[in-house]
């Protein structure tokens, strides 16, 4: 099969087209100009040079596909600019679907978020009804571009599947969750945050092999997948953190009172000198990881035969991946320069 990857060289993205390369499927991966091709090039994939904003790209690049995957997204927390997230989560999932229907393919895969269903009632599972609060613009607006999906799937037959992670955790993470671990593993948190709160967390990998195998399952338009392995709190995530990387654990525990205050002063600060938040204590993410979720990721475990891998696993490989690029950045492996 031909398959059409929009975000292929994202965080999860380059997982999944190491794994994707491993198959015999045709593979076309969209990228930005600005982007780091070298993911898709790897792969043995045809780039396709676009963005999600540009419905006349998609469509170009997505001729004569059979499947899509789709996940490009503005997965942050803080920008200088909020409509980015309109922008891409909503007006990009409209362009992508809307093209999906107009090129013929016969799957989308839409990967999503645990984090659109706000204050849900515990466990979430697939047929839990979206609760009506949520902390984040990302979790907002993944939402909005879900219900587009959704209705394309129900208006227009739209060959729709929808994934939706939890946390996503391994090697490489530049994101959310792979810079709080590396916060923690490196000694820069001062204390503790939302201890108690509890997080649905998936490894990277999981992720990617959840993709291929709703995309080769069969008979399973118009499903939904809820991928998570664990769900562990957020002081227990840092116990595991303080194990691995042998770091000491802060013995301070703030309370929550003082890290909301202290994530809206910083998100003010940050807004006001348009850079990221000290140690992305914004209010978007302090939120979300302080509301938490219990996600039920069985299904996934049933119907597609995924197996999960140990959280402490997808940990182990986050905190060697950036000690080893660490390494690599260090005097003695610093490139030499001609006068």
């Amino acid at each position: 099969m031909r398959i059409f990857v929009t975000g292929g060289t994202g965080f999860i993205g380059t997982h999944l087209m190491k794994r994707l390369a491993q198959t015999d499927h045709e593979l076309v991966g969209l990228a930005r100009p600005t982007s780091d091709v070298g993911p898709l090039r790897e792969a043995g994939a045809t780039v396709v040079t676009g963005d999600v904003t540009d419905k006349e790209s998609l469509l170009q690049g997505m001729e004569g596909s059979d499947w899509l995957v789709h996940l490009a997204s503005s997965f942050v927390f803080w920008v200088p600019d909020r409509q980015v997230y309109k922008d891409v989560n909503i007006i990009g999932t409209r362009n992508v679907m809307e093209a999906a229907l107009q090129t013929g393919v016969s799957k989308v895969v839409h990967v999503s978020t645990a984090a659109v269903y706000g204050n849900a009632e515990w466990p979430i599972t697939e047929n839990t009804s979206v609760g009506p609060v949520n902390p984040s613009e990302y979790g907002r607006t993944k939402h909005a571009g879900d219900l587009i999906a959704w209705q394309l799937y129900e208006e227009k037959g739209l060959p729709l599947v929808v994934l939706y992670p939890g946390a996503v955790v391994g090697a490489n993470d530049p994101k959310a969750a792979g810079r709080y671990v590396k916060n923690f593993a490196l000694g820069r948190m001062p204390g503790q945050v939302v201890t108690g709160s509890m997080f649905p967390w998936v490894h990277v990998r999981d992720v990617g092999e959840g993709i291929i195998r709703a995309l080769e399952k069969a008979d399973n338009i118009g499903e939904r997948y809820l991928l998570t392995a664990e769900n562990i709190t957020f002081g227990d995530i840092n116990k595991m953190i303080s194990q691995i990387s042998g770091v000491r654990l802060p013995l301070l525990v703030f309370p929550d009172f003082m890290t909301l205050l202290s994530a809206r002063l910083l998100t003010k600060l940050a807004d006001l000198i348009k850079r990221p938040p000290l140690l992305d204590m914004s209010t978007d993410q302090i939120g979300l990881m302080r509301q938490g979720a219990m996600v039920d990721g069985s299904k996934a475990k049933r119907e597609l035969g995924l197996t999960y891998t140990p959280i402490r696993v997808a940990l182990e490989e986050a905190i060697a991946s950036f000690r080893a690029a660490r390494a690599s950045e260090s005097p003695e492996h610093a490139p030499a320069y001609a006068e």
